[in-house]
């Protein structure tokens, strides 16, 4: 049971972005009269700007945190950090 509902959980998201395609591929073709395979590369660019938007976002959080939580307790005793 467990299995079936990471599966759907899963497989939610996956199904909504192939709704939007295809919601996008109807449109289009309903309005122009012709299909444009040009949507996938779309998405494709959309999510490499999210991920290197994301990485850009815990680089920045992992350096604050360095020099504003880690950075001080360099010359502390070793239980300090841990308290």
């Amino acid at each position: 049971m467990t299995y079936f509902l990471q599966q759907l959980i899963n497989g939610l998201p996956l199904g909504g972005i192939y709704v939007l395609i295809a919601i996008a591929y109807t449109m289009v073709y309903g309005i122009i009269g012709m299909i444009n395979f040009a949507h996938g590369e779309i998405y494709m660019i959309g999510a490499f700007i999210a991920l290197i938007a994301a990485m850009a976002f815990a680089c920045v959080y992992g350096w604050t945190l360095e020099r504003v939580a880690y950075r001080p307790f360099r010359r502390s005793p070793r239980l300090a950090p841990l308290i």
